[in-house]
């Protein structure tokens, strides 16, 4: 039998990887497109697979064209990574960022509970459901209180609650993966991995001559996106259904980031990082750090450090200015 899954955010950086995993795993892989008015634009990160997918126009915040999407495709398994993901963007959208992130989890488990209750579901949950909150070790797991300290990190925090209580009140298959950041060459610019990378080389190649950043000090544990929707699959090809922590275990400040990105381009950062309060959050998450020993447990090991990762960006965007240069 062929399995048939259904990815919501398809066409994001987490979807196009999800996307060529499942295929080389043998799936039919269906996705859903949230309609954009500049079409061109919208599948760019699917081009390699794209001959292979199934799409389908819906949206997360109108329930009847899931379940529209649902009853056509008749999927085994459904991975909701659709979001409005910008953390700094939430403060300026909280109500669109709410009602995508949030309610439309909910909108998604209830089309599944309507259209066939027996569909598995990966709901993509983020370490920012943790805010400022760790453990007397520094570390984030599954036990760990939640304290968002962002619209989108509260949006996140309701839809890991509703899909638990969902799992727990029907019997569903329902399963969260708390995944803190993950990054690529397909990460969008407009976040600051990308961000820098881009910025750097721009500056090597005299493209450009200052990067401008907010807060220097704050720590991130970053993972390579590859890495995690292989996490994806893997929690959804257990028996029973369960919640973990997706992260390499190591954190490193944008400041680091910026010192590695700068030197592997034989440039100081110091000469061209700015800081301006406007990239600065309303309230600063200062340190994530990650414990993944229950995914561990079941198998799960990253592939990709943060210096290898960082090395596979820094090479996408020299090439790509290499073109122009």
């Amino acid at each position: 039998m062929v399995k048939r899954a259904l990815i919501t955010g398809i066409n994001g950086q987490d979807g196009s990887y999800l996307s060529e995993l499942l295929l080389e795993k043998g799936y039919e892989v269906h996705g859903i497109l949230k309609r954009n008015s500049v079409a061109e634009n919208q599948t760019a990160r699917l081009d390699g697979v794209f001959k292979d997918l199934n799409l389908e126009y819906a949206d997360m915040t109108d329930m009847a064209s899931l379940i529209r999407v649902l009853q056509l495709v008749k999927p085994h398994e459904v991975y909701n990574l659709a979001a409005q993901s910008h953390v700094r963007i939430s403060f300026d959208q909280p109500i669109y960022t709410s009602q995508v992130v949030g309610l439309g989890a909910l909108n998604l488990l209830e089309a599944v509970r309507l259209t066939d209750s027996k569909i598995k579901v990966y709901q993509a949950s983020s370490s920012e459901i943790f805010g400022n909150s760790t453990d007397e070790d520094g570390y984030q797991r599954e036990t760990t209180r939640m304290k968002p300290a962002s619209p989108y990190g509260c949006a996140k925090v309701y839809a890991y609650n509703i899909s638990r209580n969902y799992r727990n009140s029907y019997d569903m298959y329902i399963s969260n993966g708390i995944l803190f950041n993950h990054e690529s060459p397909r990460r969008g610019t407009n976040f600051v991995t990308n961000k820098v990378v881009k910025e750097a080389v721009k500056i090597k190649y005299g493209l450009s001559d200052k990067l401008t950043l907010g807060n220097l000090d704050a720590t991130r544990d970053w993972g390579h996106a590859k890495d995690y929707v292989r996490a994806m699959v893997m929690i959804l090809d257990q028996d029973t259904p369960n919640d973990f922590v997706c992260a390499t275990g190591v954190s490193h400040s944008v400041r680091e980031l910026c010192e590695y990105t700068f030197n592997s381009l034989d440039l100081d950062y110091n000469d061209f990082v700015g800081v301006d309060k406007k990239f600065y959050r309303p309230e600063e998450l200062v340190h994530l750090k990650g414990d993944s020993s229950k995914l561990k447990s079941i198998g799960f090991k990253a592939e990709y450090t943060f210096e290898t990762m960082l090395d596979e960006m820094i090479n996408h965007w020299l090439e790509f200015y290499n073109k122009w240069s």
